[in-house]
């Protein structure tokens, strides 16, 4: 039996990166899939049809995750059309990467509002649904900028720091409906917004690294299907570093 087979699970910024290769293994797992994005992504096809070969479904479906009205809606809906989730990943988000005394209102209120806030109104939600169900798995996405802080990166730092206070109370309020909630803290992962750093900054972020290399987003991704599965039945308020020792 597939580890995630006869589960549901909604996956928030599923388009590309780290999201998409959480979508694919959680459909390989035999979960039924639905991807939030901002539009309808490049890869629908391609996961429509893994999907396939795994003898489940996945549905894509759009909203603005800064768009607090917007998103709760397209939830809501969501939700309804599902029947229920087993399994939430909180994983949309952006940077507004620029020193602190440069950084413009707008781009603070950006980063928390699809960040935190986001994660905060979609939790809200299907969390109310898993206590009612007394089950369920949420995860959300932080970041090793969250737990060490990023030079150049405060609103980033402050929303995925955020995330893990978030985390660790809802995991208190939940746990005893049989609702776990954990964090994972990705490191240097190497996708489309860390190849656009120059590459001898890239060098000198993979030497502070003890593994000595960037990590893939499928190192991300099977961190997610652990758990999101019944293998982590007994963690919940956690935080899993994904960073190749790079937080230790």
């Amino acid at each position: 039996m597939k580890l995630l087979e006869n589960k549901k699970a909604l996956v928030t910024g599923s388009s590309r990166g780290i999201g998409r290769k959480i979508a694919e293994a959680f459909l390989r797992e035999g979960a039924e899939v639905w991807g939030m994005c901002t539009k309808e992504s490049a890869g629908k096809a391609e996961l429509e049809a893994l999907a396939k070969e795994n003898s489940t479904s996945f549905h894509e479906f759009y909203a603005d995750a800064g768009n607090s009205e917007s998103l709760t809606k397209a939830v809501q809906d969501v939700l309804g059309e599902s029947g229920g989730f087993d399994v939430l990943v909180n994983n949309a988000g952006i940077t507004r990467d620029t020193l602190s005394f440069r950084m413009k209102k707008e781009d603070w209120d950006a980063v928390i509002a699809v960040n935190l806030t986001a994660a905060f109104l979609v939790g809200q939600i299907i969390s109310s649904d898993m206590i009612r169900k007394r089950s369920g798995s949420i995860i959300n996405m932080t970041s090793i900028v969250g737990l060490h802080g990023g030079a150049g990166q405060v609103n980033y730092a402050a929303s995925k720091g955020g995330l893990v206070g978030y985390s660790k109370s809802l995991a208190k309020e939940t746990g005893g409906r049989g609702v776990r909630v954990n964090c994972i803290a990705p490191g240097f992962i190497d996708t489309d917004m860390t190849q656009a750093v120059k590459e001898d900054i890239r060098a000198a972020w993979v030497e502070q690294i003890p593994l000595k290399r960037a990590g893939k987003p499928e190192d991300v991704a099977n961190a997610a299907l652990f758990l999101a599965s019944d293998l982590s039945s007994y963690i919940t308020g956690q935080v899993l570093g994904v960073d190749g020792g790079m937080g230790c």
